[in-house]
């Protein structure tokens, strides 16, 4: 079985499942994208998740993904579900929404 490279610069795509709104979660997930030098965003969903995306070295948005499902994040994290592909651009900085 092979899986595709991931392209660099990239696009992460990270499903965060688990108690992490009202928490400080998208807070946390903007100020270590920010300090990666990623540009995205962190949005709530309705059913509880948040998803997170990110553009930018490969590298640092491994790096995010590795931060997500650490254990280290407000909150509680039960699972992240990501996916990866090219940069689409367009995103200025990392918000939260």
């Amino acid at each position: 079985m092979t899986s595709d490279p991931i392209p660099d610069p990239a696009r992460l795509t990270a499903w965060v499942h688990g108690d992490v709104q009202g928490v400080g979660f998208r807070w946390w997930t903007r100020s270590r994208a920010l300090e990666l030098g990623l540009a995205g965003s962190a949005t709530n969903t309705v059913d509880r998740r948040v998803l997170v995306v990110a553009e930018g070295p490969s590298a640092a948005c491994g790096r995010l993904l590795e931060l997500l499902a650490s254990g280290g994040t407000p909150g509680r994290v039960d699972n992240v579900v990501a996916s990866w592909g090219a940069p689409r651009g367009g995103l200025d900085g990392f918000v939260e929404r």
